[in-house]
């Protein structure tokens, strides 16, 4: 019999280019907020892909990015502290660059500096011929010695169960660190605040969703009259402005019920259970730089 192989994989590259989309296609399930704005991923989200023979967990980091805020310092400071105590890196990089750009630049000189095995993944394949690719994996193979290069579309699932063999292939002897049945090791309430902040993301202007953050107030499960079960969860959406407060509210309070109905929609379908959400806005100016807020979004071990 094969024997069982474990290990931790750290999913890094610049801000955009599609590391929550491949997170999701390697596990099957909605795990990290996916929209197409940069900065979505604010802190490691541990992911976990269960084989035959293996258990793999992949850590889903902030994009890295010139930070502006004591928010921003702590989402690259979590991005490349996981590099460190990984066994694996996968280095996302897109097949439209035309060269290695500064935030490409600085993430490999990260991983020259941790000396870890790692791969190289060109995403969004689907977008330049073949010739430009070619060229772009010469000029990264020159830099380091990758375990593998390998091309994908993570947006139409294409080539990513090689990233899957490939990273198997690299991994040693080790235990089953989460049951079998696990695919995240966020809690509801964080999946619940993740899953309103996404809503939001997609919904609204650019100058609002970054100076969002969710919290949630309550999550209690209850049974109806017809012994259905419901959980109760009741969230407040944080941001930066008044005007912003405006915004997210929206005439007669439409845009804060668009945000609520398609994140309770997108909840039930992850718990299969039936939910009642209630959705406030409030203002807190410059929770990006208050350490008693920003100390929630740090690498946790």
């Amino acid at each position: 019999m094969e024997e069982f192989k474990s290990g931790f994989v750290s999913i890094i590259g610049r801000t955009n280019v599609g590391k929550s989309t491949l997170i999701n296609s390697l596990v099957g399930e909605k795990v990290a907020i996916m929209t197409n704005k940069p900065q979505t991923t604010r802190t490691a989200i541990r992911a976990i892909v269960n084989r035959e023979n293996s258990q793999i967990i992949f850590i889903d980091t902030p994009g890295i990015h010139k930070p502006k805020t004591k928010l921003g310092n702590t989402m690259i400071d979590t991005a490349f502290g996981s590099v460190t105590d990984v066994d694996i890196i996968l280095f996302l990089i897109e097949a439209t660059s035309e060269e290695i750009g500064k935030g490409d630049r600085i993430i490999l000189d990260k991983i020259k500096e941790a000396k870890k095995k790692t791969i190289l993944i060109i995403n969004k394949i689907d977008l330049v011929k073949r010739e430009k690719l070619l060229k772009l994996i010469e000029m990264y193979t020159k830099e380091y010695d990758f375990e593998a290069v390998i091309p994908i579309s993570a947006l139409k699932n294409d080539k990513v169960e090689s990233v899957l063999e490939e990273i198997e292939k690299l991994l040693k002897p080790g235990p089953a660190y989460y049951d079998i049945d696990e695919y995240t090791d966020q809690t509801l309430r964080q999946l619940v605040e993740e899953t309103i902040r996404e809503k939001a993301l997609k919904l609204l202007d650019d100058e609002v969703p970054h100076g969002l953050y969710v919290e949630t107030e309550k999550m209690e499960l209850r049974s109806t009259k017809n012994e259905e079960e419901i959980y109760d969860v009741e969230a407040t959406i944080y941001c930066l402005r008044n005007s912003h407060k405006g915004i997210i509210i929206g005439k007669n309070g439409t845009m804060l019920k668009k945000i609520g109905t398609y994140a309770r929609q997108d909840l039930e379908r992850m718990l299969g259970t039936k939910i009642n959400l209630k959705t406030w806005v409030k203002v807190n100016e410059d929770w990006q730089d208050k350490d008693s807020i920003v100390k929630n979004f740090k690498f946790r071990d």
